[in-house]
């Protein structure tokens, strides 16, 4: 079974904790170790001192020709059983207060002895002595004559306790130690979320994983650095996502584009083939027989001239749809008044509403400034109400509209039949028919409503279609208004 390496490997700030600790404890250690080596010396020196002074006391009066055990010591010194020896310039030891009888072993190489010899005298703090069988702390001073006088003391429990390190000393220093663990810790722990949130942030963005700027870093230099680095890197990381939405928002816009290019072609091909044909065979049937009463071929001529233009309708739509959808950055806009294109409309259609039973009322009173351009404008409201006066089988249409803030919004009712609610979504499609029939014998396209939406949407607005509840279809449309007519201009 696999283990999880992050969780058993140690953090950052535990390991850089451990590194700092260790080696402040070995700072420590090597300071306490080099104090305590430097004051055993110097308490060793002490008693050293203490000795040779004796020394070389013993050396004067022996010049002066006293015995040695006739030395009275007793009010010159403070060690207790201090053993005396006396040893010649060849290592032989000719007295000692402490045996009954005199070794005969050589004590050139012991080191006190040696160092005396060369130096003039030396000293050793602990040695076992062979001869009594105790442990001593040596000190030995040449004379003039060569021989040597050695004192020693013996290495008892006061003398251990008086050449101990000083406890007050290490406890300070463990106090020290303590104290720089304490602040290497905090230290390290500020270091280590520095550590840590790069680590962090370094596995999301080799992960690809979306990177946030919230989470706060301490407030110190690399704190700082770390900050910008992930903010910085934060802004590249949102600057290339959006560059990658619009990439691929503009290649399906592209790709719907060609869709709709494709599904236009398509539905033209076929809405083109019933006038084409209906043409064909009239011209046809007037080449094949020359015999035709004039009345039949003044039938046919008319059905030639009716379908024509239905082509020439369709293409004039085709063209305008086009030309909104691939050309609106091209389209010339300026300040236009809504309400004067919505009465010259309504004044170019009311000969031919009247005619099929239609009233148009139009109750757009009021100036309404909008941005825009006037032909494209004229198109909805053309087709709006030849719509209505085609298909809604009313008799009455009705244009209104209100200013709310900065929108003006213009509605076109009728008091028609209305259409089933599953046709409704579908009404602004391109070539979509409620009833295909009764659509192409009333001579329309099936563009109308297709070009009335585009070009709503082209000057930033809206449009709705819903039933009325009295009957009939009511469309709902808002624009921005123009600066001036925000002014008041």
């Amino acid at each position: 079974m696999a283990t999880d390496l992050s969780k058993t490997k140690l953090s950052y700030h535990r390991r850089l904790f451990i590194w700092l600790a260790g080696y402040s404890i070995l700072l420590v250690g090597c300071v306490v170790i080099f104090q305590y080596h430097r004051e055993k010396e110097f308490k060793a020196d002490n008693i050293n001192t203490q000795l040779q002074i004796i020394n070389n006391y013993l050396l004067n009066e022996i010049e002066k020709g006293m015995q040695v055990g006739d030395i009275d010591l007793n009010d010159f010194h403070s060690f207790k059983d201090m053993r005396i020896s006396i040893i010649d310039e060849r290592g032989n030891v000719e007295y000692d207060n402490s045996l009954d009888m005199i070794p005969g072993t050589n004590h050139l190489d012991r080191k006190e002895i040696s160092e005396a010899m060369r130096f003039g005298s030396g000293y050793m703090v602990r040695r076992h002595s062979e001869s009594t069988g105790q442990t001593y702390f040596y000190s030995a001073t040449k004379g003039a004559d060569g021989s040597i006088v050695r004192t020693a003391v013996p290495y008892t429990v006061s003398l251990s306790g008086l050449l101990r390190a000083d406890y007050g000393f290490l406890w300070f220093m463990g106090g020290i130690t303590f104290i720089m663990c304490v602040i290497g810790y905090f230290a390290t722990r500020r270091l280590g979320q520095n550590i840590s949130r790069l680590s962090t942030f370094a596995r999301k963005a080799e992960n690809g994983e979306r990177i946030s700027d919230t989470e706060p870093f301490p407030h110190d230099e690399l704190g700082e650095i770390s900050s910008n680095i992930v903010k910085m890197y934060s802004r590249l990381q949102k600057a290339l996502w959006e560059r990658d939405r619009e990439h691929s928002a503009a290649l399906h816009q592209q790709k719907e584009k060609e869709r709709i290019k494709k599904q236009l072609t398509n539905n033209i091909n076929h809405e083109l083939k019933t006038p084409v044909s209906a043409i064909q065979v009239c011209l046809e049937t007037l080449k094949e027989h020359d015999d035709l009463p004039p009345e039949k071929r003044m039938e046919f001529i008319d059905r030639c001239l009716v379908n024509s233009g239905r082509l020439r309708k369709l293409l004039a739509d085709v063209s305008l749809i086009t030309r909104i959808e691939d050309g609106s950055t091209s389209i010339e806009m300026s300040t236009v008044n809504l309400a004067d294109i919505i009465a010259e409309v309504t004044e170019e259609t009311r000969t031919t509403a009247q005619s099929k039973g239609f009233i148009i009322d139009n109750k757009v009173s009021v100036p309404l400034l909008i941005d825009g351009n006037r032909g494209m404008l004229e198109s909805i409201f053309h087709n709006l109400i030849e719509n209505a006066v085609s298909y809604s089988g009313g008799s009455k249409i009705t244009i209104n509209c209100r200013i709310d803030n900065s929108r003006i919004t213009v509605i076109v009712a009728d008091d028609g039949k209305g259409v089933d609610e599953e046709h409704l979504p579908r009404l602004f499609e391109r070539f979509y028919r409620v009833d295909k029939g009764r659509s192409r014998a009333a001579g329309g396209t099936g563009l109308g409503l297709s070009i009335a939406k585009n070009a709503v949407l082209l000057h930033r607005g809206t449009i709705k279609v819903e039933n009325r509840r009295t009957g009939g279809l009511i469309f709902t449309m808002t624009f921005p208004t123009s600066k001036k007519q925000s002014t008041g201009g």
